[in-house]
């Protein structure tokens, strides 16, 4: 009886062993599992971090440019207003000298009739 029972606990410390040494090996491959997840993850991380900085540089450059460009076309619009200002001036300055020249020239003739 003694020798049966040894032998049931010599096979049940076996069954034991093999089912620590399969948890064991479960466990390692969990933990291995994890660590590659968190790899992977932190990867991700950083290439959407990445990503995120230079769609955010490329905006700034776009906006840099668009604000320049907006800049030039104010200026080049201040420069038009003041060169219409300019013309019309210039304009009424012409009308002024024909009425001036229209009246002389009508006084001549006036002058020249008598």
């Amino acid at each position: 009886q003694l020798h049966l029972t040894m032998s049931e606990k010599n096979e049940l410390t076996k069954s034991l062993e093999m089912v620590q040494k399969e948890v064991q090996e479960k466990e390692s491959e969990i933990k291995k599992e994890i660590a590659e997840y968190k790899e992977r993850q932190l990867q991700a991380e950083k290439e959407h971090r990445d990503a995120l900085t230079e769609a955010k540089q490329k905006n700034e450059v776009e906006i840099e440019a668009c604000q320049d460009k907006m800049n030039s076309l104010e200026h080049f619009i201040s420069s038009q207003e003041l060169e219409i200002e300019h013309l019309k001036s210039n304009k009424e300055e012409l009308s002024n000298s024909l009425r001036e020249a229209n009246q002389t020239l009508g006084e001549l003739l006036k002058a020249k009739v008598r």
